[in-house]
């Protein structure tokens, strides 16, 4: 247990002494701030206040940007459980580069623990950066306006950040151990960086794409991660907006919002409930976990 342990913290470590990784391992987040900030904010506040005909009376104005922030939180989170977790996973490529992974093989550390020791610093870096980032939001958020969270609805949300990040690093353990060089992980990061802003649904809500794009899109469990999030941190403002509405359209603003919004991940034109988000989630680990095992106990192998 002792060289696990210590094989965990030398591969944290490396993540982070690093700057220029721990940076563009966010790289999606900041570009989604980034679009924010020009063009995404008064698109979302257009979209919603689209919705409100007749209901502008009733509606707080401050509520719907605190909401339009808040999908900007869940955006960069979202994101940011995707990046972080595959830069900490490169960690394996290197030593595979460098061969440090022969000297790790030759220690009396089992198989398994070498295989869980990266994984683990993976979850753990990942978990942390993305929980800094929600804390960061959040406080920023209270400077901003109210978003009507509870002390449960923020636990879920760290709660939801933990799911993600170990989802993530398992699906990824299973693609960089095909890498044998940087480049060729630095490439396929570049890849990642374009499309997780589009699957998750932060620049444009999923419910705008067909329900083919929809449902393949949701196959990733990042999107789950992301409709999660969305339930935990915005539905305070949701049902605030509900309530100064007083039941005049019987709930119709706030289901469409819920609907446009992406609050629930829709697999073949079939909405999935929370519960069943997160059960999708697990499942995906779980079968990521074990794949990752077959492939690690094949692709290294002591000399």
């Amino acid at each position: 247990m002792k060289g696990f342990i210590g094989l965990t913290k030398r591969n944290i470590q490396i993540y982070f002494k690093d700057v220029h990784t721990v940076i563009f391992s966010m790289l999606t987040s900041i570009i989604v701030f980034v679009l924010y900030l020009f063009f995404l904010k008064g698109t979302f506040v257009e979209a919603i206040e689209g919705s409100m005909q007749g209901l502008d009376a009733f509606i707080n104005a401050d509520d719907v940007k605190m909401f339009v922030n808040g999908v900007l939180l869940v955006g960069i989170l979202g994101s940011a459980t995707i990046t972080i977790p595959y830069n900490c996973l490169t960690t394996i490529v290197k030593d595979r580069e460098r061969k440090v992974d022969y000297d790790i093989l030759a220690t009396p550390v089992k198989r398994w623990q070498i295989i869980l020791s990266y994984l683990s610093a993976a979850v753990i870096s990942s978990f942390l950066m993305t929980s800094l980032l929600l804390t960061m939001g959040l406080i920023i958020l209270s400077f901003l306006g109210n978003m009507h969270l509870s002390a449960l609805s923020i636990l879920g949300g760290y709660g939801v950040i933990l799911l993600g990040c170990m989802s993530s690093s398992a699906l990824f353990m299973t693609v960089v151990l095909f890498f044998k060089s940087s480049s060729a992980a630095g490439a396929f990061f570049g890849i990642l960086s374009a499309a997780a802003g589009f699957v998750i649904g932060a620049y444009i809500p999923l419910s705008r794409f067909s329900t083919k794009i929809q449902t393949i899109c949701n196959l990733f469990p990042a999107s789950h991660i992301c409709a999660l999030l969305r339930n935990m941190l915005l539905t305070g403002c949701l049902d605030e907006m509900n309530r100064s509405i007083g039941g005049v359209d019987n709930g119709v603003f706030v289901d469409a919002i819920r609907q446009s919004m992406t609050f629930n991940a829709s697999v073949f034109e079939k909405s999935l409930p929370v519960n069943v988000m997160c059960i999708y989630v697990g499942i995906f680990t779980l079968l990521s976990l074990l794949v990752m095992i077959f492939l690690y106990t094949r692709v290294y192998k002591k000399n």
